[in-house]
């Protein structure tokens, strides 16, 4: 077996995984928008953005280096442990008497309580981020798959049953925890690696400079995909925060399971490589090529037939969503390849490139998503999102990615066909939409003639795509 066959055998299981799970949580995302309202999803979205800021600082960046780590992991892991749990308990504490300023500050008192449950999520991650990473750096993405899948079965249960007795937002705050609790629990007991606290002053302050440039990235990253929700709640109101959360979920699916699935072995993949230019070319290439195939036909479906979708799927008091959704699609696009760059940034030691591409993206957005919300909605912020990533983020990562030795070629190869299938797709599909009215109609014959058009373009790839052992 070569070194390189752990991968190919991931991404097989990683992908499993990815869709068993995102399609349970598609099926129960249909069932809550009919038991639940938008305003409950806004409020839900509050809460839900003081979860992951809390999560991006709260192992200040650590837990990723048992991935990186040179040596025996187990070494540095009861030290990462021990920093992940005490950022936790601090956070949490931030977060229990901050929740009602901060509920106040989005004009969502309700909110208070939703928030200081959710984040309860914090003090969790605090205890299994370091051993998920372990089982990331050893490929084992079986064991992820009944971890994620207990979460699943365990969040599913709690949410569907508390909606249906009118509980509101908070059903989806207490199914979350459970679901995370229990998966917790699951990853322990069968990876047999249980939180082991120990400190080693020395290892500290070598773990702490390399996690603390990833935590700001990350929080500069919760902030960019978050800020928009900042700016929606309070000029928009609750109910509009509600309509953009589910567009901005619809088109985030690709990021969710194509990118999910890549990511969970990216970063190790890269790291094995990071001494040998011309390898990890090759692996960078592939990686590329492989996110790139399913994500473009979906993003063009969800981009052009945004009406029908919404309205197929959570019913005609979700129809408002579609006119950011078709705007956020290509966003989706940007998202998927600026998280792969991302992860090949870190495996070569760049963390702090990241957190300055991070940083301008976030003012950027800090810019133009205020006027784009009060000057169109949530139309008006889809839009505003969209235009900063395309027109400003994905140049600048590209040209970070280049500056690491990847030839511009190197980059453009793997996207010709796939770009190429894209055009055909979106001429089918405009034809489709000036022949049919937004229906379930409309999206079966677009998206069905669409990936006809697109497939002989990417055909020939496999083969290509069956060398990544």
């Amino acid at each position: 077996m070569t070194t390189k066959s752990p991968i190919r055998k991931a991404l097989r299981m990683s992908l499993l995984n990815t869709v068993v799970g995102k399609l349970g949580t598609f099926v129960t995302g249909i069932v809550l928008a009919r038991l639940l309202t938008p305003h409950d999803f806004g409020v839900y979205a509050i809460a839900f953005v003081a979860l992951i800021a809390l999560l991006s600082l709260n192992e200040l960046g650590v837990s990723l280096a048992i991935v990186r780590w040179p040596g025996d992991p187990e070494r540095i892991r009861p030290t990462v442990t021990t920093i992940s749990v005490v950022t936790s308990f601090f956070v949490y504490a931030l977060c229990w008497f901050g929740a009602p300023v901060f509920a106040e500050a989005m004009e969502v008192p309700e909110a208070t309580g939703v928030v200081r449950v959710l984040c309860v999520g914090a003090l969790i991650d605090g205890l299994s981020a370091p051993v998920a990473q372990l089982m990331n750096r050893e490929f084992r993405q079986g064991l992820r798959l009944f971890v994620d899948l207990s979460n699943l079965v365990v969040t599913t249960g709690v949410t569907v049953s508390l909606a249906a007795t009118d509980h509101g937002a908070w059903s989806l705050a207490w199914g979350q925890i459970s679901g995370n609790a229990v998966s917790s629990l699951v990853l322990f007991g069968l990876s047999r690696k249980w939180p082991r606290l120990g400190f080693d002053p020395r290892l500290a302050r070598e773990l702490v400079a390399f996690g603390l440039p990833l935590a700001g990235a990350s929080l500069l990253m919760v902030a960019m995909w978050n800020v928009d929700k900042v700016f929606t709640g309070p000029m928009l109101g609750a109910f509009a925060l509600g309509l953009y959360l589910q567009a901005f979920n619809l088109a985030s699916w690709p990021v969710n399971v194509f990118s999910l699935v890549v990511r969970r072995v990216s970063l190790a993949a890269f790291a094995r490589v990071q001494e040998d230019q011309g390898e990890r070319q090759a692996v960078f290439a592939k990686m590329t090529m492989l996110l790139a195939i399913p994500t473009l036909p979906v993003c063009t479906v969800l981009g052009l037939l945004a009406l029908p979708v919404v309205t197929t799927l959570y019913g005609h008091p979700w129809a408002g969503s579609a006119v950011a959704l078709q705007f956020l699609a290509l966003l989706g696009v940007v998202r998927v390849a600026s998280e792969l760059a991302y992860d090949f940034l870190v495996a070569l030691g760049r963390s702090r490139t990241t957190l300055w591409l991070q940083a301008g993206w976030l003012v950027a957005l800090l810019v133009f998503l205020p006027l784009g919300a009060w000057l169109g909605g949530i139309e008006g912020v889809g839009i505003a999102h969209a235009g900063v990533a395309v027109v400003l983020v994905l140049p600048a990562y590209a040209m970070a990615v280049a500056r690491t030795g990847i030839s511009i070629r190197a980059l453009a190869a793997p996207l010709v066909r796939p770009v190429l299938g894209t055009v055909c797709m979106v001429a089918v599909i405009l034809v489709v939409r000036w022949l049919t009215e937004p229906s379930l109609l409309q999206l079966l014959l677009g998206g069905v003639l669409g990936l006809l058009a697109y497939a002989p373009a990417v055909w020939p790839l496999r083969k290509t795509l069956g060398a990544l052992k």
